[in-house]
């Protein structure tokens, strides 16, 4: 993972449009509203085998034109929506890209082991000396 927010900038294209919801007149006059492009495929920050890996993991991200597409217009301001954005897609590109540390498999240990069957015949015991026997008349 080489790269950071400013090298990601150059390689990201925006488009702007009127956004909805709250905002008052500002909403009917100001583009605020910001959706940001980015191909996997033509960028020069990842390797072919980083490119593959993000390509799995945001297969569901992926618009008709194979670019991941983050929107955003949560903010009155294009500025900080464009911001917005582009924190989202570090955030999701970092959590694309990493690799979970491989599950080394354990055994139990033999005092583990002994320790659990003393515990059960412990509480078969109990269980056993609860039982009403015929014959046993007190």
């Amino acid at each position: 993972m080489n790269f950071n927010k400013v090298d990601l900038q150059k390689e990201i294209t925006y488009k702007t449009s009127r956004s909805g919801g709250k905002g008052g007149q500002n909403v009917n006059k100001v583009s605020s509203k910001v959706e940001l492009l980015f191909s996997v495929n033509n960028s020069l920050l990842f390797t072919d085998e980083e490119k593959a890996l993000l390509n799995e993991k945001l297969q569901s991200r992926f618009n008709k034109d194979g670019l991941v597409q983050v929107i955003c217009d949560e903010e009155r301001s294009q500025y900080l929506n464009k911001e917005k954005a582009v924190e989202r897609l570090v955030l999701l590109l970092t959590r694309a890209l990493h690799k979970p540390k491989a599950r080394k498999a354990t055994k139990v240990s033999k005092a583990a082991k002994a320790a659990r069957l003393e515990n059960k015949r412990i509480t078969s015991a109990k269980k056993e000396n609860r039982k009403i026997r015929p014959g046993d008349n007190d």
